[in-house]
């Protein structure tokens, strides 16, 4: 009889982990909750320094950051299908435009985006979008500022002193933190979008002035929804390898 090894049980949570775009709205134990944060926090990082911080909302707070953020993405939104007119509004408009630490709307280098293609492609005719209902793609994405619809988002924010390298130890505790909310039935999805305005958030919490915002994390149990099985899949391992020259 084969008895599964950790290599196995880590294998299995490794391959088996899907970004949750819908959620139940059932609470988040806090034991739960606090047992996944603990692990996280063995994440390893640049000289054990540790360079990010964590907000988490919940309940009401979670639910004004909701408001406040689709209203932004409404506005603008109102705004694309204003053309020039509806865009100089946008930027009339205090708190419309996006006042993030980074820039989330990216220009794909030509060699990515095939896969981000595939990906969404994939996605939305999962979802059965098409690629002209632009008010079901609105709505979708929209989905992304309400959370999903989970019960609980964290916000990560990296130390601007390390540059690049406090983002690269915040998305390893990202990671430990995700393979351990799926350990314990948790769903999460790790989100870009949300660093597109940090104004509500740095207004909901006391963020230190040397840490950038740099993603937000969905977290919760995962509804029965088609999508949350949606797997895009994954390249070979030869394709990762550049050639050797010498």
């Amino acid at each position: 009889m084969h008895i599964p090894s950790t290599a196995d049980t880590l294998s299995t949570l490794i391959r088996s982990r899907r970004s949750v775009r819908d959620f139940l709205p059932t609470p988040i134990p806090e034991d739960v909750l606090n047992a996944v944060l603990s692990d996280a926090n063995h994440a390893p990082s640049w000289s054990n320094t540790q360079p990010y911080r964590i907000a988490i909302a919940t309940g009401p707070t979670r639910d004004k950051l909701v408001a406040e953020l689709t209203a932004r993405f409404n506005q603008g939104m109102v705004a694309q299908r204003g053309g020039w007119m509806g865009k100089l509004k946008l930027l009339a408009t205090p708190g419309a435009m996006p006042d993030g630490d980074f820039k989330v709307n990216l220009e794909y280098p030509p060699d990515l985006q095939p896969r981000r293609r595939a990906t969404g492609h994939g996605l939305y005719a999962l979802l059965g979008i098409g690629r002209k209902d632009h008010a079901a793609r609105e709505a979708q994405m929209r989905r992304n500022f309400e959370f999903f619809g989970a019960p609980t988002v964290i916000f990560v924010f990296a130390h601007s002193g390390l540059r690049e390298f406090s983002v690269l130890d915040a998305g390893i505790f990202i990671q430990t933190l995700m393979l351990s909310a799926h350990a314990h039935g948790l769903g999460t999805c790790a989100q870009g979008a949300l660093a597109t305005w940090g104004g509500p958030v740095r207004k909901a919490f006391d963020v230190p002035k040397d840490y950038k915002l740099i993603c937000g994390l969905s977290i919760g149990l995962a509804s029965p929804h088609a999508v949350n099985a949606y797997n895009p899949g994954r390249g070979t391992v030869p394709e990762l390898m550049t050639r050797q020259l010498l």
